[in-house]
């Protein structure tokens, strides 16, 4: 397999933590061919700082939220467009360790027909001089829900429901295979799980690969994500009708105990 590695990373807001990332992806030990930055109804200037050739692609807005998946898809095709041997997913809040880029290449050679996923750590709130980016190998604390190898192992998994879209990598090969993000989902939640679920349906494992750090900067959120509401039950709907199961189910109960939700005969609604 080749080495041309492209970045794709979909943005509304965020642009600190946006230049943050593109100033780690050119300095680290093994650099990605492009960055493709697909724009979520967003005005990031294109002029954006970062030391990789960047891709600018735009997405409109959809009137039932973030269109996070077809964004994905759009950044997919922009990056086959530049004849990428590997499709690297970078959530816009995570910071690439100087290893991962070389460190998916490595695993795409073992494991090329894989969904590889790399372990991520969720920074606490920045000092206020920011974070010191130059010593981000020392807060590696990857998250205890997903698996961790050690450095250089690519374990695979059949536990599809773990897959998340934070950082990513994929062959176009199988990319193709899984079929890209049903873009039927908009706004908040269960694409992912979606995304997994294809996967699995396609035959393609997942495979966790040690050493592929990335570092999620912090912002705030809402536990349990109260004002999606109305998109998790929409999209858990849409999952439920695909795949026969609810996904979220540990935020739907808690939303169910704040009266947000209720079940039916049919699963969850809107309460009220």
């Amino acid at each position: 397999m080749g080495d041309r590695t492209v970045v794709v990373t979909v943005v509304h807001g965020r642009h600190d933590h946006l230049a943050r990332q593109r100033e780690l992806l050119a300095a680290g030990r093994a650099r990605p061919e492009a960055h493709v930055v697909v724009r979520m109804d967003d005005d990031v200037e294109s002029a954006l700082p970062g030391g990789v050739e960047t891709t600018w692609v735009d997405v409109p807005a959809d009137p039932g939220g973030l269109p996070l998946a077809a964004a994905r898809n759009a950044g997919a095709r922009e990056a086959l467009r530049l004849r990428a041997d590997l499709l690297l997913f970078l959530d816009v809040d995570c910071l690439p360790g100087t290893d991962l880029v070389g460190t998916y290449q490595a695993a795409a050679e073992v494991a090329p027909d894989a969904v590889l996923c790399g372990p991520v750590t969720y920074l606490p709130p920045p000092p206020p001089g920011g974070y010191d980016l130059a010593s981000l190998h020392a807060a590696v604390d990857p998250h205890p829900a997903r698996p961790v190898p050690v450095p250089g192992d690519v374990r695979r998994s059949a536990d599809h429901e773990l897959f998340w879209s934070l950082s990513f990598a994929t062959t176009p090969a199988t990319w193709e295979r899984c079929g890209g993000f049903d873009e039927a989902y908009v706004g908040y939640g269960g694409e992912d799980t979606d995304f997994g679920q294809r996967a699995r349906a396609a035959g393609v494992d997942l495979a966790w690969v040690g050493g592929a750090h990335a570092f999620h900067q912090h912002h705030p959120v809402s536990r349990p994500p109260i004002e999606h509401v109305a998109d998790i039950v929409r999209n858990g709907a849409l999952f439920h009708a695909r795949w026969g199961w609810w996904p979220m189910q540990g935020w739907l109960s808690e939303m169910e105990a704040l009266g947000l939700v209720r079940r039916d005969a049919a699963g969850w609604v809107l309460a009220g």
